[in-house]
């Protein structure tokens, strides 16, 4: 069985195949400070859930941006699972060409988010990846990633305005009943909420417009249903994108 694993910044994506069926997907709070032993723990025990141990992992992709936890999973699967895990990074085969004016600049998210969307979807195709960051990739009829865009990530927005004023509260990033907030927190949630899909809508459709196009949109990341909801130009959401290619 195939192990995939999505090292993000804020979370870590567990998905477990067999064949081409997605038998188990977990999530978990993302921590460098944690050591190999650590994460061969919950992992263990997450297989265990599903009536699985770790001779059952036969092969793991790993697609990660945070670098120090690339090498802690590694050592997880060579002395846990046995397995030499594949890292995908620029210059892995993943059926997409990478059309950037620097191809090794590529998050390992994004290729992966580009190339999973082009294979179940076609192309031309946009992911909106609605984690830390908010990202934007664009992937040709031909299965060419053109690049795209990023910005900060709704939480990311949220945890910023927290830090950086004096009286600003933390909020829960929920919809908020109207865009005209009459109190702090529902004015924030308008601006954070209501805000972000401007922005999203912005972005989609400079984009559409430059493809000269109409380009499929896929949503995906921990956001993804939150602003789906809310606007009619995200034709699909796939929370599990990232873990279909890997």
């Amino acid at each position: 069985m195939l192990l995939s694993i999505d090292i993000g910044n804020t979370n870590i994506i567990l998905g477990m195949f067999k064949d081409d069926e997605l038998r188990a997907t977990w999530r978990i709070a993302t921590d460098i400070d944690r050591m190999p032993d650590e994460y061969a723990v919950i992992l263990l025990s997450l297989l265990r859930q599903q009536g699985l141990d770790a001779p059952d992992v036969t092969k793991v992709a790993i697609c990660s941006v945070v670098p120090p936890l690339t090498a802690i999973f590694e050592e997880l699967c060579q002395r846990y699972c046995h397995v030499e895990p594949l890292i995908v990074r620029a210059g892995v085969k993943t059926g997409v060409r990478i059309r950037l004016d620097n191809p090794a600049e590529a998050g390992a998210d994004r290729i992966v988010d580009a190339a999973a969307a082009h294979h179940l979807y076609g192309g031309p195709v946009i992911i909106v990846d609605l984690g830390t960051a908010t990202t934007f990739d664009t992937v040709s009829k031909e299965g060419d990633y053109l690049g795209g865009a990023i910005a900060p990530g709704l939480s990311t927005a949220a945890e910023s305005l927290f830090t950086h004023t004096a009286v600003l509260p933390r909020v829960a990033l929920t919809r908020p009943e109207r865009a005209i907030g009459t109190n702090t927190i529902a004015a924030m949630q308008s601006g954070l909420v209501f805000g972000y899909i401007g922005l999203i809508e912005g972005i989609i459709a400079r984009i559409q417009s430059e493809l000269k196009e109409k380009a499929k949109v896929v949503a995906t990341g921990g956001y993804a249903e939150l602003i789906a909801k809310e606007t009619s130009l995200i034709d699909i959401v796939n929370l599990d994108l990232t873990s279909v290619l890997i």
